[in-house]
């Protein structure tokens, strides 16, 4: 990973979900554990504070599948432009 790619933290939800967080804390969505793979769930906040699934500052990464919960890599991937 290049060292000034931004780190996502992962925090365990249950077996078959992990919140994704900026490394300021800030929600960016959920990694699904979806047919043996992690899916990428984006996650977007509207002026209300209401959820808006799908939406949010990675939403062109939406659906992004991995193999493994490697947060290096996972970071690597949803952080790219």
């Amino acid at each position: 990973m290049n060292p000034t790619t931004p780190t996502l933290r992962l925090s365990r939800v249950n077996d078959q979900v992990y919140r994704v967080d900026s490394a300021q804390g800030e929600h960016l969505g959920n990694l699904k554990l979806i047919g043996g793979c992690w899916k990428f769930k984006a996650v977007g906040y509207d002026d209300q504070g209401r959820v808006e699934p799908g939406g949010g500052p990675l939403t062109h990464q939406h659906n992004q599948v991995f193999e493994t919960l490697d947060v290096a890599e996972i970071s690597a991937q949803l952080m790219r432009s």
